[in-house]
């Protein structure tokens, strides 16, 4: 299911919701959700003060931000947690970090978070990017959006119309992304436009049914691993249209090994195990 075009926005007339320079104003009681963003992050440094600033400038007074760092050697551990201390004088716990000291992949540090906030009970889980390549402006826009529609994940799409890729991105790396999304699809008949996006907002329920310790995927196939979970469970799956940009500060993190992976998982969901 798609939220494009026309059908987007009679939700947004549905939720009444006001589209500002800085993002979307929920109505309350909508916006006083208990709302986690987890956000996976290695050699960062350059991109998290301004995420964290943009995150917490939203206007949702029970969002709690979770960063999952991999031992980064440009000290992305050691910034997040001098944010913290900023952030929580007031609220406490408003800002989490996590320090992993081995690096497990992006799907490991994805889980360890949503691990997180479901430990301390917030209802709505979000993933996002480090680099900013997903808009923190959009998170009202994803929670109104499962709200309204009671969906089980809501994805950021950048393939459903009113969706966009950032110009910088050459032919090459569009044709890739276009074609992991039909290689998979074409696998595990998902009936997503963008099956391997990793801007998302979950509900608490889905991801307990999930089962996240059953997870196996490592890399960004644990996005597909996901979603096909999800779908197997009878849970909805909405997507919301966005424009993502390209990452601001820093370099690409996928290895053949995850590009390997990310070629095998949509078979072995399909026909046996995932591989670990």
């Amino acid at each position: 299911m798609t939220f494009s075009g026309d059908r987007y926005s009679l939700v947004i007339d549905y939720l009444g919701g006001v589209v500002k320079e800085n993002g979307w104003s929920l109505p309350s009681p909508w916006r006083d959700a208990h709302v986690a963003v987890v956000v996976p992050t290695y050699n960062e440094a350059g991109n998290l003060g301004e995420l964290t600033e943009r995150i917490f400038a939203l206007g949702l007074p029970n969002l709690r931000l979770v960063i999952v760092d991999d031992d980064s050697p440009d000290g992305t551990g050691a910034l997040a947690d001098d944010l913290a201390k900023r952030f929580n004088g007031d609220h406490p716990d408003r800002m989490v970090v996590l320090h992993r000291t081995v690096k497990e992949g992006i799907g490991r540090a994805h889980i360890a978070g949503m691990q997180e906030a479901l430990g301390r009970g917030d209802t709505y889980v979000v993933q996002m990017d480090g680099d900013l390549s997903h808009r923190p402006e959009y998170i009202p826009h994803l929670l109104g959006t499962i709200l309204a529609a009671e969906a089980g994940v809501v994805i950021g799409s950048r393939y459903v119309v009113g969706g966009s890729l950032s110009t910088d991105w050459g032919w090459h790396r569009r044709l890739l992304s276009r074609f992991a999304g039909l290689y998979v699809n074409t696998i595990l008949n998902l009936s997503i436009r963008d099956p391997t996006g990793g801007f998302k907002i979950w509900q608490r329920d889905v991801l307990l049914g999930i089962d996240l310790d059953a997870i196996r995927s490592d890399g960004y196939s644990f996005q597909v691993e996901m979603n096909h979970r999800c779908k197997r469970l009878g849970h909805s799956i909405v997507e919301m249209p966005i424009h993502f940009e390209e990452r601001n500060t820093g370099s690409s993190k996928i290895s053949f090994a995850v590009q390997l992976e990310s070629m095998i998982t949509p078979f072995a969901l399909r026909f046996g195990r995932p591989p670990h």
